[in-house]
């Protein structure tokens, strides 16, 4: 245990060792035996602490200052996270519809426009593809 996390152990539990988390308590009273003049300071701030807050009087809180500190609450967030879910869920569904549209339309148009090449009744389909594939040589067997 460093010195700072024992004076942060006193701070939050008091000068009272025995209200300390039990995982700390060994280790708090090993670096009291080790370094007593860091120990003693922390102790002794968190004793006069501690005597205070004992003779201080405690009062139920009022009904003003308990609707202020529900009214200062944060809302819950179960219903916050129910909706941001099922905003992804439309956004998800929306760009799905989206792709579907377009892969329709796709296939709605291409027919029209691409048209697969036909080839002659008895010819020979090598003998066809390599005329497709072949350069024209001259301008004029384009027309």
């Amino acid at each position: 245990m460093t010195p700072d996390r024992f004076e942060g152990l006193t701070e939050a539990f008091g000068s009272d060792l025995d209200r300390w988390p039990a995982t700390d308590r060994d280790a708090a009273r090993q670096l009291a035996a080790a370094e007593p003049s860091v120990a003693a300071d922390a102790l002794e701030r968190a004793r006069r602490l501690d005597l205070i807050l004992a003779e201080a009087p405690s009062y139920p809180p009022g009904r003003d200052l308990r609707e202020r500190i529900i009214l200062a609450a944060p809302a819950a967030r179960t219903r916050t996270l129910a909706w941001r879910w099922l905003s992804g869920v439309g956004l998800g569904a929306g760009l799905a519809a989206a792709s579907v549209a377009g892969v329709a339309a796709g296939l709605a148009v291409a027919p029209a426009t691409v048209a697969p090449a036909r080839l002659a009744g008895d010819a020979d389909p090598t003998d066809e593809a390599i005329a497709l594939l072949r350069e024209p040589l001259d301008p004029a067997e384009l027309s």
